[in-house]
C-alpha cells in the first residue's frame, strides 16, 4: 500500500490527526511531518520530502496544505495523490500580512498563550467555545512547539507563493475538504480548487469548522479512506 503523510495545520502537531492516523495506518504506513524547522515554504517542503518515502499520498491541513501543494511543486512525480483541507492556494493578501507583525512580536514577547487564545483558537470551530476540549488541544499543541516556531511558520505563510498553476497541473487522485463554517479557508477557496483539479472530489461539512479531522473525525476519515481506494 502507498504510505501516507500528514502535513499539520499552523502549531499543530500529529495529534491534529490523531482519529484518522489510528484508523489508517490500519492498512497502510502513516507518518506525520513536523513542519517547524525552516522560515519559507520552500525549504519546509524539501524537509518533508527529505523525510518521505520515494512515493507517497499527501494530506495536509491548513499550513499542512500550503505546504502539499509546494511539496507537489517541487516534486511531482512523488506525490501519488493529494489531499487538501481547509486550506489556501492562493498567495496571502496584504491585510493579512500586515497582521502578522503584531503577532510575530507577541509570541517574541512571552505572549504566546494569549494570543492562540484570544486570536487563533477562536477561528479554529464553527462555534467558538474556550472552553471545548479541541480549544485545550490546539492551546496544548501551541505551547508545545512554542514562540520560535510561531515565527518561523508566520514568516513562512506571509511569504508563500500562489499555487494555483501547481495545482491546474496534478492529474492524480484529489480530494479537497472542508468545514462549511470555516471562516479562517472559506469554502470559496475550496470550490477555486476544485476547479482547478476539476477531476478531484469536494466533501463540504456540514456543522463543522477550520479542524474537521478532531470537529468530524468520523466523516473526514470516511472521505480520506475512499480517497486513498485509488492510490
Amino acid at each position: 500500500m502507498t504510505p501516507l503523510v500528514f502535513l499539520p495545520g499552523m502549531m499543530c502537531d500529529a495529534r491534529l490527526f490523531a482519529p484518522q492516523i489510528g484508523a489508517l495506518s490500519a492498512t497502510r504506513t502513516v507518518t506525520c511531518a513536523a513542519l517547524t524547522g525552516h522560515d519559507t515554504v520552500g525549504a519546509l517542503a524539501a524537509e518533508v520530502l527529505h523525510h518521505a518515502p520515494p512515493r507517497f499520498a499527501l494530506a495536509g491541513l491548513s499550513m499542512g496544505g500550503i505546504l502539499a501543494m509546494e511539496v507537489l511543486r517541487q516534486a511531482p512525480d512523488r506525490v501519488a495523490g493529494l489531499a487538501l483541507l481547509d486550506t489556501n492556494p492562493l498567495a496571502e493578501v496584504p491585510e493579512v500580512k500586515a497582521k502578522r507583525a503584531p503577532q510575530i512580536e507577541a509570541a517574541q514577547n512571552g505572549s504566546l498563550a494569549k494570543l492562540m487564545t484570544d486570536i487563533m483558537i477562536p477561528n479554529y470551530l464553527a462555534t467558538p467555545d474556550p472552553a471545548h476540549p479541541i480549544s485545550a488541544l490546539c492551546l496544548e499543541m501551541a505551547l508545545a512547539l512554542g514562540p520560535e516556531v510561531f515565527v518561523r511558520q508566520s514568516l513562512a505563510l506571509r511569504d508563500r507563493p500562489d499555487q494555483c498553476a501547481t495545482l491546474r497541473s496534478f492529474a492524480g487522485p484529489a480530494l479537497i475538504l472542508c468545514g462549511a463554517q470555516d471562516r479562517l479557508c472559506p469554502v470559496a477557496r475550496h470550490e477555486l480548487m476544485q476547479e482547478l483539479m476539476p477531476h478531484c472530489r469536494l466533501d463540504v461539512l456540514p456543522d463543522c469548522g477550520h479542524l474537521p479531522t478532531l470537529e468530524a473525525p468520523e466523516q473526514t476519515t470516511a472521505a480520506l479512506a475512499r480517497w486513498l481506494e485509488d492510490i
